[in-house]
C-alpha cells in the first residue's frame, strides 16, 4: 500500500513538493483572514481548534492522520507525500496565520484575498500533485471510496465535504459566500495550475490505476 520512494531523485521533489506545500497553506491562512469563508476542511478544522483550544494548522495535522488512518483501513495506497502532506501543510498555514492579519469590514480587501487564495491553492495543488509522491490524505480517502463504493470520483468527493462544511459549520466553524465561491472556482483553479506548469493528471490520482498497481 505504500509506493516506492524515488531516492535518485528524492530531495529534490522533497524541496519542490514543499514550495507546493507553503503555498497551499498560505491560501488557506489566507482565506482564514479573509473572513468571508474558508475551504470545507478549513470549516471544520478551525471550528474544532476553537473548541480543542489548539492552533488551526495542529489540528490539520492530527486531522490529516485521522483520515489517513480511514484511507489506510480501506486499503488505499499512500505515498511519502501523503505523510509529508501531514507534516507539512499544518505547520505551514499556522505560520501564515501568524503573517498576515484578520481582515473584516473591507470587501475590497477580503474579495481579492478569497479569489487570490483560491488561484493559490490552484497553483500549489499543481505543484505537489506533479511530484507524483502520493495524494494527500484527503484525496486519498476520496479515491479509497471511489474504489469500495463505486460511485464517481466527483460524488465521493461531493459526499466529504458535504458532510465535513456541514459539521464544521454546525461546531462553529468560518463557513460563508466564501465556501460557495470556493467549491465554485477551486477546480477550474486547479485546472488552470496543471495547465501553467504542464502538470498532466498521472495514472496514480485515477482509482482505477490504483486497483491494477
Amino acid at each position: 500500500m505504500f509506493k516506492p520512494i524515488r531516492w535518485k531523485t528524492f530531495w529534490k521533489e522533497f524541496l519542490i513538493i514543499q514550495v507546493g506545500f507553503a503555498i497551499f497553506g498560505f491560501a488557506i491562512a489566507t482565506m482564514i483572514r479573509a473572513n468571508l469563508g474558508t475551504s470545507a476542511w478549513a470549516v471544520l478544522e478551525v471550528a474544532l481548534s476553537k473548541i480543542i483550544g489548539i492552533t488551526p494548522g495542529t489540528v490539520t495535522v492530527l486531522m490529516g492522520f485521522l483520515v489517513l488512518l480511514g484511507s489506510l483501513i480501506l486499503r488505499e495506497k499512500i505515498g511519502w507525500g501523503t505523510l509529508a502532506n501531514i507534516l507539512s501543510v499544518g505547520p505551514w498555514i499556522d505560520l501564515s496565520l501568524w503573517l498576515i492579519p484578520s481582515v473584516q469590514g473591507n470587501l475590497l480587501l477580503q474579495i481579492p484575498m478569497l479569489l487570490g487564495a483560491i488561484a493559490a491553492m490552484g497553483l500549489a495543488s499543481a505543484i505537489y500533485i506533479g511530484v507524483d509522491a502520493g495524494a494527500g490524505p484527503r484525496d486519498s480517502l476520496m479515491l479509497a471510496i471511489r474504489r469500495t463504493t463505486g460511485v464517481s470520483i466527483r460524488v465521493a468527493r461531493a459526499i466529504i465535504e458535504v458532510t465535513v462544511v456541514a459539521i464544521g459549520w454546525l461546531l462553529g466553524g468560518p463557513a460563508g459566500i466564501g465556501t460557495l465561491v470556493f467549491a465554485v472556482l477551486i477546480g477550474p483553479s486547479v485546472q488552470a495550475g496543471f495547465k501553467l506548469l504542464k502538470v498532466e493528471p498521472h495514472k496514480p490520482l485515477e482509482p482505477e490505476a490504483l486497483v491494477e498497481d
